[in-house]
């Protein structure tokens, strides 16, 4: 069960996300060791944006409905291996 204390040993796809100052938000669809890949509804259209981990803050809504926000500095790992990473708590 995805928690807001374990969102980072997660799968993201699936998941709606929100990128903090670029106002987009969408569903994770793919994700790599830098990037994320949202699906976006424009205008009644269905598009893929790219976005670079480095330098955005994403805010993703669990299932239960609360809302994570997460530096993504500290996502710039490969999905496996975030998975199975052990982080810091702050």
């Amino acid at each position: 069960m995805i928690t807001t204390k374990n969102l980072v040993h997660h799968e993201f796809i699936g998941l709606n996300v929100e990128v903090v100052g670029k106002s987009l938000s969408g569903i994770v669809i793919d994700e790599t060791k830098n990037t994320i890949k949202i699906e976006v509804d424009s205008k009644g259209q269905k598009m893929e944006k790219l976005i670079p981990k480095n330098d955005s803050i994403f805010r993703f809504e669990i299932p239960s409905g609360e809302i994570v926000e997460i530096d993504g500095k500290i996502l710039s790992i490969r999905p496996e291996d975030r998975i199975k990473k052990r982080f810091k708590r702050i």
